[in-house]
């Protein structure tokens, strides 16, 4: 049996996704699968050094890291309406002045506010769940919130600046490309991308017919554990591009790269 080593996020679409491979509820074929969980951008500044076999990984660091990790069709995680919110507690703010916590220099999130406003640059790279506390105190003028904080910003009385996913979908009217999963592509690595795609596509459709089996694994990594919000989530991350990224996918993922490039970003 082949061990390989997958890392992803503790957010709820990645647990949810790959709850049942790890827990023997599908055929792993001759895979067994040793997970490790990070925070996204401590994923991403790993992934530089190949510390694991497969990996999530935000687009950004995807694009700047074509030369040791090739994308899975499987896993992914696209879509209308879940981008990265900017918030603060106004929506009044001088950008020139504003001090701005992002929650990772190689996040697409980050990317994503660059290409609206290649001005902004007083930013403080900080975890993504310590974003929303530091803005309600003070620390910070505004936030760049993923994952569950577009959800409860306004408990810490927080309001929208802007978002980005909207920005991203009227520029584009694609589905914004957030984050993906993508193997090694060196020997031997590379020669199992099918395989563990199938695996990967199949643990996400188990996981759709049987969304109540996963939840206390969900439950135990979640930052919120309140059921309506953990849905909320996945019905936002996870949907037919986490099966296949397919070529409205991929044309996302084309053009974000393009914009960047483009702006002198990549």
């Amino acid at each position: 049996m082949t061990r390989l080593d997958i890392a992803f996020s503790t957010c709820p679409n990645d647990t949810f996704i790959f709850h049942a491979m790890l827990h023997d509820r599908i055929d792993t074929l001759d895979f067994r699968f040793v997970p490790h969980m990070h925070d996204v951008e401590e994923l991403n500044k790993k992934a530089f050094s190949k510390t694991f076999h497969i990996s999530k990984l935000s687009f950004y660091a995807y694009l700047k890291l074509r030369q040791s990790y090739e994308i899975l069709d499987a896993g992914s995680a696209l879509g209308f309406g879940c981008g990265p919110l900017l918030v603060g507690r106004s929506a009044d703010l001088s950008f020139s002045k504003a001090k701005i916590a992002v929650p990772g220099e190689y996040t697409t999130a980050y990317l994503l506010m660059k290409l609206w406003n290649p001005s902004i640059h007083n930013i403080e790279v900080t975890r993504f769940d310590n974003i929303l506390e530091g803005v309600q105190i003070g620390k910070y003028d505004a936030g760049l919130i993923i994952h569950e904080g577009r959800f409860i910003y306004p408990e810490y009385d927080c309001v929208e600046i802007i978002d980005l996913g909207k920005w991203w979908e009227d520029e584009t009217s694609l589905p914004i490309p957030l984050g993906c999963i993508a193997v090694r592509n060196d020997p031997p690595f590379i020669d199992y991308k099918q395989d563990i795609e199938s695996v990967i596509r199949n643990s996400v459709t188990y996981a759709f017919n049987n969304r109540d089996v996963s939840r206390e694994f969900v439950k135990l990594h979640a930052q919120e554990l309140d059921d309506q919000v953990i849905d909320g989530h996945i019905d936002l991350y996870v949907n037919n591009f986490t099966l296949s990224l397919g070529d409205t996918g991929r044309e996302a993922i084309q053009i974000l790269e393009e914009m960047a490039r483009r702006k002198k970003i990549l």
